[in-house]
C-alpha cells in the first residue's frame, strides 16, 4: 500500500521520531482508548513497561518523557515543545498524573514506568505495554504498542494482522515498486510527483495537499531559522555545543568568501542540516523526514533548492516533496525507516535517497533519472549503522544529517548529468537495504551497545 505524504512527514518534536513521537503517539493512544471505554473514572493506577530499544536508549531519547506526555493526553503534533518540561516537571514533583486530562492518579515513576533493559518483543525491538488498573488492582484494560519507525505506531494486533499504516483506498496509481512507478509514468506521461499527487487525491482534495504541504515545509523553515539563531549547550550530559548560530554568523559576515571559494555553498547546506538536527537534539519543534533522527536532510536540501537555485518557486517545492515522499513511500513498503529495525541506512540513508530525488526532480530531471538520484543516496549509505553516544540524538547524529545532505545534492547533480540508464536499480538498492539490515548485529540498531557509543568515552 503506497503510504501518504502526510504519513511520512509527521510534525512533532524532537529527539526522535521512533523514542519520542511514536511512544507519545503510543501513549496518548492508550488514554484515548481508555476514555472512548468509558474507563477513566475507574482507572486509579497506570504501568508502561517498555522493551527492546525503546529501554536501551530511552532515556536519551527521552521516551520517558514522552509517554508521560503522551498519558496526559497530548499528541506530538499539537503538544507546545516549551510546554513539556514544565508537564514532566508537574508530574514527578506530585507523583502524579492527570490522565487524559481528565482524572488526577498517582503515579510512581519508579514502578510505573519500567524500562526492561535485557528483554525484547518478539514482532519489533521498539515495544511498549500499557496497563491500566482500578482501585483492587484488577487489569481495567491494557494494549501492546510498537513505535515502528518515523512516527508509525502498531498494536500488537495490527502487526500480527499485517496491518497497512493508511486507510485502504482505492488509488489511481498503485505501486509497490520503482519499477511499476516508472512504468506508470510511461503509460500515462506523468511525472513522479503527478503520480503521487494523483493518488494523494484519492485521501484529500488537491487544495488540501497543497496547503499541507506549505504546513510542513513553513515548519521545516522555522526550524531552521531557529536552528539558526539558538544559542548554547544540548541537553543530556554530552555538553555538545550547539554549531548553527556560530557558523550563520560567521557565513553572514563574510559574504565574498563564496566569490573566492565555490564550495562554499556546501557550508551553507550543512548550515541548515545542523541547525534542524540541533533543534531534533533539544526537543523542539520539526518534521519527520522521514524520521527524526534523519529531519535535517530533506529541509537542508530544500532550502538550498529555494535559495540557490535559479528558478526555484513555491510550486518546486510542492513537486519536491510529492517526489521525495513517492521513494520514502517505496523503502517503508519493502525495507524499513527503522534504526532499530535496519541501522541507520533506513533513516540517514532514506532520507539523503529521498532528497536527492526531490531535487533531481526540481532541476528538471526525468522520471529515470530521478530513479536514478534515489538509488545512488541509498547505494552510498548502505550498512550505515545507528550507534548514538550515551543514547543521545547528538553524536554522531547531528553531523550525519550534514553528510546525507550534500550527498543528496551530489546525487542529484551526478544522476542529471547521466541519461537515467544504470546498472543498479533503486529496486534492488532498497531489497539490499534492507537485508544488510536484517544481517547487521542488534549492538548498531539504535541500542547504543556497539560502535561509536562504547568506543568513545563519555566526559
Amino acid at each position: 500500500m503506497v503510504t501518504s505524504l502526510f504519513d511520512l512527514f509527521k510534525i512533532g518534536v524532537g529527539p526522535s521520531s521512533s523514542h519520542t513521537v511514536g511512544p507519545m503517539k503510543a501513549a496518548n493512544l492508550f488514554a484515548l482508548d481508555l476514555d472512548s471505554r468509558g474507563l477513566i473514572a475507574e482507572t486509579q493506577r497506570v504501568r508502561v513497561d517498555l522493551y527492546g530499544s525503546l529501554a536501551l536508549t530511552g532515556k536519551g531519547h527521552a521516551t520517558d518523557t514522552a509517554t508521560l506526555v503522551g498519558l496526559t493526553g497530548h499528541g506530538p503534533d499539537k503538544v507546545d515543545a516549551d510546554a513539556i518540561p514544565l508537564i514532566v516537571a508537574d508530574i514527578r514533583e506530585t507523583k502524579t498524573l492527570n490522565l487524559a486530562g481528565q482524572k488526577v492518579i498517582a503515579f510512581d515513576e519508579a514502578a510505573d514506568l519500567v524500562f526492561h533493559y535485557r528483554d525484547r518483543l518478539t514482532q519489533h525491538s521498539n515495544g511498549m505495554k500499557l496497563a491500566a488498573f482500578d482501585a483492587a488492582g484488577a487489569t481495567l484494560y491494557e494494549n501492546t504498542y510498537f513505535s515502528v519507525g518515523g512516527g508509525f505506531v502498531a498494536t500488537l494486533e495490527e502487526m500480527e494482522a499485517g496491518t497497512p499504516d493508511t486507510t485502504n483506498v482505492a488509488l489511481p496509481h498503485p505501486f509497490r515498486s520503482a519499477a511499476q512507478l516508472l512504468e506508470i509514468g510511461e503509460q500515462t506521461g506523468l511525472s513522479v510527483a503527478e503520480i503521487m499527487l494523483a493518488n494523494e487525491r484519492a485521501w484529500r482534495s488537491e487544495a488540501e495537499v497543497r496547503e499541507g504541504i506549505r504546513d510542513i515545509f513553513n515548519v521545516m523553515e522555522a526550524c531552521v531559522d531557529r536552528g539558526c539563531h539558538a544559542d548554547g549547550t544540548l541537553p543530556g550530559g554530552l555538553k555538545v555545543r550547539r554549531r548553527a548560530h556560530a557558523m550563520y554568523n560567521e557565513l553572514r559576515e563574510r559574504p565574498e568568501r563564496g566569490l573566492s571559494d565555490g564550495l562554499s555553498i556546501l557550508d551553507w547546506i550543512s548550515l541548515y542540516a545542523l541547525a534542524v538536527n540541533e533543534e531534533n537534539a533539544a526537543g523542539g519543534r520539526v518534521v519527520t523526514a522521514p524520521t527524526n533522527g534523519a529531519a535535517g536532510i530533506i529541509p537542508a536540501v530544500l532550502r538550498y533548492y529555494h535559495r540557490f537555485v535559479r528558478g526555484a518557486n513555491d510550486e518546486g517545492v510542492v513537486t519536491f516533496m510529492l517526489t521525495a515522499a513517492a521513494i520514502g513511500s517505496l523503502y517503508k513498503m519493502n525495507a524499513s525507516i527503522s534504526a532499530a529495525e535496519v541501522g541507520c541506512q533506513g533513516e540517514v540513508g532514506v532520507a539523503c535517497s529521498m532528497a536527492a530525488a526531490g531535487l533531481a526532480a526540481v532541476m528538471g530531471g526525468t522520471n529515470a533519472q530521478i530513479e536514478n538520484a534515489a538509488e545512488i543516496g541509498m547505494e552510498h549509505n548502505l550498512g550505515l549503522t545507528c550507534d548514538p553516544i550515551a543514547g543521545l540524538v547528538q553524536v554522531p547524529c547531528i553531523e550525519r544529517n550534514t553528510m546525507g545532505a550534500v550527498k543528496a545534492v551530489n546525487a542529484a547533480r551526478l544522476a542529471l548529468r547521466g541519461d537515467g540508464k544504470h546498472v543498479v536499480s533503486l529496486d534492488k538498492v532498497i531489497d539490499t537495504m534492507h537485508q544488510t539490515g536484517r544481517d547487521m548485529q542488534d549492538k548498531y540498531k539504535e541500542t547504543a551497545q556497539g560502535g561509536l557509543a562504547v568506543n568513545v568515552v563519555e566526559c
